[in-house]
């Protein structure tokens, strides 16, 4: 009997949670026999804990003016990453400016994932008008280039953490909805959804109990890659001097110590070692999430 019947039985609603548990429990227990998951999954929590103990580990203003200019990593044991041209901690900078950096990758990860889930759920379960709308507005998306996007919004509104958030946000949707909608065109057209038509289902109901769980498998990969690239978007548009002046950001900094590169190397290049640490621990996750999500749809 098609699972859609049997959702009817108090009894299967009854242990649903439990089965959910018991995937979320199997899923964690797979990501031991992928070394890359297991790898990006640590390395990350290790950055969103520093982020999160900034305060602690670093008190005070990363901002604030602490000693003089250009002291150089080990020269001086309070300041073990050194100074940069105005005399900040540079360790008090990355520290905090985790906080910054993963606040808006996080921010703009969670507006991509709504309209793009949105549009894609909408787009390929009704078809018809609302399929070739939304495909035109993600086809004028696609047209130019997300960082060109987000540069432009940002340029024109002034720049701050939720502008820029929101400009990334706005602009990293597209590929996703077109993931969704055709995982949807395809699950659209399945025997469960069928099955629930049959029995007089309402629409809001079959996306949401039959359509939206089974498209997680790639909406998860696809997250972490959103991610990654929100933190290499907000990191150029830093660089460019449109980040938020009154934060600690690693594109900031790297954006500020772009100017002393040749003679002071490590102003620069530390903050840009976490982004490439951090990066590369999200493209590990997501290889591995690949991995482990596509060997249970075999099997």
């Amino acid at each position: 009997m098609p699972d859609s019947l049997d959702s009817q039985n108090p009894v299967f609603i009854a242990r649903q949670p439990v089965r959910r548990r018991g995937r979320t429990l199997r899923l964690l227990l797979g990501l031991r026999r992928w070394p890359s998951a297991l790898v990006g999954g640590v390395v990350l929590l290790g950055i969103v804990a520093i982020a999160l103990g900034a305060g602690w580990l670093r008190p005070g203003d990363p901002l604030e003016l602490v000693a003089e200019p250009f002291l150089r990593p080990g020269q001086d044991p309070a300041y073990p990453l050194g100074t940069d041209m105005l005399g900040r901690d540079i360790l008090s900078g990355i520290l905090h400016g985790a906080r910054a950096s993963l606040l808006i990758a996080a921010t703009s990860t969670v507006l991509s994932l709504l309209i793009g889930i949105t549009a894609g759920l909408v787009g390929g379960y009704f078809g018809g008008w609302a399929d070739r709308e939304i495909n035109r507005i993600t086809v004028f998306f696609q047209t130019v280039p997300p960082f060109l996007f987000a540069l432009a919004i940002v340029a024109i509104v002034q720049p701050s953490v939720a502008t820029i958030a929101i400009a990334i946000g706005l602009t990293s949707w597209p590929n996703l909805a077109r993931l969704v909608r055709a995982e949807t065109q395809k699950l659209r057209h399945g025997d469960m959804v069928q099955a629930s038509i049959a029995i007089g289902a309402s629409d809001l109901r079959i996306i949401f109990s039959e359509i939206l769980p089974n498209t997680l498998s790639p909406v998860i990969v696809s997250t972490s890659l959103l991610v990654a690239t929100a933190i290499l978007t907000e990191s150029a548009l830093a660089f460019l001097g449109l980040g938020d002046p009154n934060i600690a950001s690693w594109g900031n900094m790297v954006g500020a110590g772009r100017e002393v590169l040749r003679t002071d190397w490590y102003i620069a290049t530390l903050p840009g070692l976490a982004i490439v640490v951090t990066v590369l621990a999200l493209n590990l996750l997501s290889d591995g999430l690949a991995g482990l999500l596509g060997q249970r749809a075999r099997s």
